[in-house]
């Protein structure tokens, strides 16, 4: 996985935060179990010992993901501007169904699809890249081809 994954200094500490809570709350617990499970004995007939190792292994891959995640980010200022960029909000009118929706344009570790936060380098978040107030804009999904107009963009700047 080359590819360079966008985000916030904040979505870049969210992950970081959440390997650390893996490493250092959920791995010693896990570790716990491996260890009070081979002091039963047999380990091929132990089923708390494969479970644990099984959790083990889980977790580990998991690390190891959000690793690569922040191994291969950039991390991206939100910068104002009359375009949709990375961190905009963008209220869009879907052409066919006549409703507004908003989208927040985010990185890795910070989308929350229930809130509308997507991620930029998802076919939607791309299809908004570079849209103005009053463009059109045409997006291919599993569903069929979705239209909408871009009615309005803000950015939420973070002071530092």
């Amino acid at each position: 996985m080359s590819d360079i994954i966008p985000m916030t200094r904040a979505g870049y500490n969210k992950i970081k935060a959440e390997i650390d809570r893996m490493e250092n709350e959920e791995m010693p617990i896990i570790l716990k179990r491996l260890a009070d499970a081979r002091a039963e004995g047999d380990l091929k007939e132990n089923a708390e010992y494969h479970g644990a190792r099984e959790s083990q292994g889980m977790l580990q891959a998991k690390i190891s993901q959000l690793r690569g995640k922040l191994a291969n980010s950039t991390i991206i200022d939100v910068v104002a501007s009359d375009e949709v960029a990375f961190g905009a909000k963008v209220t869009v009118l879907d052409l066919e169904y006549d409703d507004e929706e908003e989208f927040t344009l985010v990185g890795a570790g910070e989308e929350d699809y229930d809130n509308g936060k997507i991620l930029i380098t998802s076919p939607f978040g791309q299809g908004l890249l570079g849209k103005k107030v009053g463009d059109k804009v045409e997006i291919e999904a599993p569903v069929g081809t979705l239209k909408f107009e871009v009615l309005k963009i803000e950015y939420d700047i973070e002071e530092e």
